[in-house]
């Protein structure tokens, strides 16, 4: 059971309705896909909870992807806190870290050391260069690991230089997806066998596998290696963003045939132009043509035009427009958490609906305490 001394809020939350409730989960703190694929288990119903350094700050309503998990303190190079983590580690189903390849091993806390107190455990490794490799002690970051796997290099305009996506392609994208995926896999395959395993979850595969189709593309002759002259990287007008009246943006994408027919006529393009899809000798004249048309109305009346229709289109919209958009509040995409807007659980779930267990951590928790709770509900 929780100590006295446990947050409020931890003793009250009530217990988690997601698919993967009942189960155990330890996080070691980190930056990056390692908190955001934990605020997914942690979402559809994990428990988790992350061992982080003393010295931690607590109370930031603002860390979205620091929801949902207890939190307990410990120094890693104490034997004695190490012990502790052993022993919570002994009911966990599963681990999560994200060091450098090694650190883990010389902190007694490897894949070996937990094994042989817990056989049944999967054990989730995130790193960006994976755990061999010439590159694997080197430091990096998602632009880094996107940038060995062809992504980076696809994206951006003609004649520019590449343009970094934020940092979804490579840490999240394959990153923590990637691992959430191979851990649920792991767990599955775990509960025939009884045995756990290794996840070794590289940021540089996930993106070799997220680059599949454009692979695909270029042994077919479809895809050029040259920026902004493809379909799907903006070459194509009618696959884009576009400015509109009052500076704001809109973006299109009809590929089929009959979207495109329906946008060039609700938009009103030239007639010789109409049938200009897949001439890229007419694409200079079809992108001059979207840009004349687009600058003429206000991106909201555009909007209010197309928004409904087949024609592929949506309005770019800023990050502080997003949650007030009438499709993300039909569908209740954010929820209020404390006073914070948190985007809601991903994806949904018809009989065991996904919940925010909570904000991030207020206060820490004693590791003795849950691991005793855990032991607790192993034993029943």
């Amino acid at each position: 059971m929780p100590d006295n001394n446990a947050p409020s809020s931890a003793v009250n939350r009530p217990p988690p309705l997601g698919p993967l409730a009942g189960l155990k989960v330890v996080e070691f703190a980190g930056i990056g896909p390692g908190p955001f694929a934990c605020m997914l288990l942690s979402d559809m119903g994990a428990d988790v909870v992350t061992v982080d350094r003393p010295g931690r700050r607590f109370g930031d309503r603002a860390d979205i992807t620091g929801r949902g998990r207890r939190v307990v303190l410990a120094d890693l190079k104490n034997p004695d806190a190490r012990d502790e983590v052993l022993r919570l580690l002994e009911s966990a189903d599963a681990l999560v870290e994200g060091f450098r390849p090694g650190v883990m091993e010389r902190l007694g806390l490897g894949p070996d050391d937990v094994a042989s107190r817990n056989p049944r455990l999967v054990y989730g490794r995130m790193t960006g260069w994976g755990q061999h490799g010439p590159l694997a002690q080197a430091a990096g970051h998602d632009i880094n690991y996107i940038a060995l796997t062809g992504a980076l290099h696809a994206i951006g305009t003609v004649g520019g230089a590449p343009v970094p996506p934020l940092n979804l392609v490579g840490d999240y994208g394959g990153g923590s997806l990637y691992l959430v995926v191979g851990l649920l896999a792991a767990l599955h395959e775990a509960q025939r066998s009884g045995r756990g395993q290794v996840v070794d979850a590289a940021i540089t595969d996930g993106v070799n596998s997220l680059m599949s189709l454009f692979r695909t593309s270029a042994m077919r002759g479809h895809f050029a290696e040259t920026r902004g002259t493809n379909v799907l990287d903006g070459g194509a007008p009618y696959y884009g963003t576009y400015e509109t009246a009052d500076g704001k943006y809109v973006s299109i994408g009809p590929i089929e045939p009959q979207f495109f027919a329906l946008l060039c006529e609700q938009l009103g393009v030239a007639a010789p132009l109409r049938d200009a899809q897949n001439d890229r000798a007419r694409w200079p004249a079809l992108r001059a043509e979207f840009e004349h048309l687009f600058r003429t109305r206000s991106r909201d009346a555009w909007t209010a035009l197309f928004e409904d229709s087949d024609a592929c289109f949506a309005p770019v919209l800023a990050l502080s427009e997003v949650a007030m958009h009438p499709h993300q509040v039909a569908r209740e995409a954010f929820v209020d958490i404390d006073g914070t807007r948190h985007p809601a659980p991903a994806p949904r779930f018809s009989r065991t609906p996904s919940a925010i267990q909570g904000p991030a951590a207020a206060e820490a928790w004693a590791i003795g305490s849950v691991a005793a709770d855990w032991a607790t509900r192993s034993a029943g």
